[in-house]
Parts: C-alpha cells; structure tokens; sequence
C-alpha cells in the first residue's frame, strides 16, 4: 500500500445507475473559486487541441488559466508548452508515492501564455484506474494552494466514458462541453456521453453546456441532433490544415500567424471562452436509444 492509498476515498456502487462503480471524493476535494470545465468527445476528435486553444482564448481574456490532461497518453498539453511533461503518476512514482516530498514546480509547467499545464498520467493500458489519478492531482493541486489564484480550470478528459478517467472531473466541473465532428460516429459517442453525464449529474453539481462541431466544414447533422435531444451547439472550427500543422509544430493556433482563416477560427475560441465565461444554461437533453439516432442521422 502506498502512503496515498490511505487517503482513498471510498468506492460507492449503483448510486449513478445500475452496475455503476465510481470513486466519490470528499466534499473537501471540490475546486472552490474557479469555473471548471470537462471537455469530452470520442477520441481523436480533437479534445486536447480544443482544450489547448480554449485555454489560451481565455488567457487573452485575462484569466488565470490551468488546464488538467486526464489521459495517460499525457499529450493534452503539448501544443501549450511545445513538449510532453512529466505525469503527476510518474512524478509520484519517482518520489516512492510520498506526495510530501513534492514542490509545484515538479508536476506545474507553465505554457504559452501564462496557462499553467499539468498532465495527471495514468497506470499503464490495463491495469488500472485514471479516476484514481484525476484525483490525485487535484488532491496535490489544493494542498500547494495552486487553484487560490485560478480562474478558468480546464479538464481535458479521456475518452473512454465507461472509465473511471471519464467520470472523475465530473465531481469537479461545473460545466461539461462535449466536441463532436458532423458525422455519424462522433455524434453516436456523444449520445453516449450526454447520457453518461447525465447520469453523474444526479449527484454532481456538474451540468451540460452543449457541444463544439470540431473538424468540421457543414453543421447540419450536429444540428439536427441537438434539435432533437434538446442541446446546444456552443461553436464551429472549421477543417483547417494549420490545425494539423499546429500539432507537428507543437504549437497553438493562436501561435500559427495571421492569415485569415487561422485569425477567423482564433476569433471563434475567443467568443466560445467568452460564452462559457459569462455563463450558459444548464441543458439536460435526452439522448435517443441507439436504434433512434441510426434512423436520425445521414441521408436516405
């Protein structure tokens, strides 16, 4: 048993729906102060890239940002600080799991403009859980006063929402926002995220903020879902090839010049910070049995 073991919280069964099993942290372990928010999405569809951009729209904002990777991949915030940074995992395993012995500066980076970077890590593919690392962190983050002076906390989530991972930063956020590319598989993932939220959100403060069509040139199949199950869509980035190119270059959009498609989607993160931080409607949409959405979607 490791000296962090000790401090487990409890593991509470069937409170979410049937045949859950979920981690529940203390009351002790909410971010107070901060506006939080859970990005989701399936994966590859561009969560850490619209979580990296986010973070520094509102860093031009003004506030004080930190952004969480919740992946074991740990690449969410890479185009931030133009490198993979030491997991909070890895730092903890180097210091024999003794949390104590630990400073900000072991597992804090600060990135492109001021955003503060931490990547919690995760046990290898297999062998365990990433809520119990998510945890962690924000455990370590309170304890060094690291969130007394922050304004917008970012959690950017695994995909995977049967995952402890996945469900972690619900017990955090006050908003989840969902990224989503106008066909048929991300939209089918998020149907299974909104539920998955919402089924967390019966004994978490967390509720829906509606979806970002990422990747994407039209709209209107996303639309046509968020008609249907009452949700709402927060934004539109386009399929641009200085995204890619953003990524090889381990840089941000906001790092990526001036030509006008790249200070057009620039722009569109500047007014998704702007929406989020002046808050949004909490949205309980009805996701559609699996059946429904196969008949909903595409062309006849």
């Amino acid at each position: 048993m490791t000296p962090l073991d000790r401090d487990t919280p409890p593991i509470l069964r069937g409170e979410d729906g049937e045949g859950s099993v979920q981690v529940h942290q203390p009351a002790s372990a909410k971010i107070e102060g901060a506006k939080v928010f859970a990005v989701y999405g399936k994966g590859g569809i561009g969560k850490s890239t619209t979580s990296s951009n986010l973070s520094v729209a509102f860093s031009k904002m003004g506030k004080r940002v930190l952004q969480i990777g919740c992946d074991p991949k740990h690449d969410s915030t890479f185009t931030l600080t133009g490198r993979l940074v030491p997991t909070v995992i890895d730092t903890l395993k180097d210091v024999d799991f003794h949390a104590e012995e630990l400073r900000p500066e072991d597992y804090v980076y600060e990135g492109f403009n001021g955003v503060m970077c931490v990547e919690a890590g995760g046990p290898p593919a297999g062998t365990g859980c990433g809520g119990y690392v998510v945890g962690q962190t924000v455990k370590l983050l309170k304890q060094h006063h690291l969130l007394d002076d922050t304004d917008v906390v970012i959690f950017d989530v695994l995909g995977d929402v049967v995952c402890g991972g996945f469900a972690a930063p619900l017990q955090h956020a006050d908003r989840a926002v969902v990224v989503t590319a106008n066909d048929f598989d991300s939209i089918y993932a998020m149907n299974r995220i909104i539920a998955a939220v919402g089924a967390k959100a019966r004994n978490y403060n967390v509720r829906l903020a509606g979806c970002i069509a990422n990747r994407s040139r039209e709209t209107d199949e996303v639309d046509r879902y968020c008609d249907r199950v009452g949700f709402r869509r927060l934004a539109h980035l386009p399929d641009l090839d200085a995204i890619r190119r953003s990524r090889l270059k381990k840089k941000t959009l906001f790092e990526m010049g001036d030509d006008e498609d790249v200070v057009a989607v620039q722009a569109e993160y500047i007014r998704l910070a702007e929406t989020l931080w002046a808050g949004t409607d909490p949205l309980a949409p009805e996701p559609l049995p699996d059946r429904e959405i196969f008949e909903l979607l595409g062309f006849d």
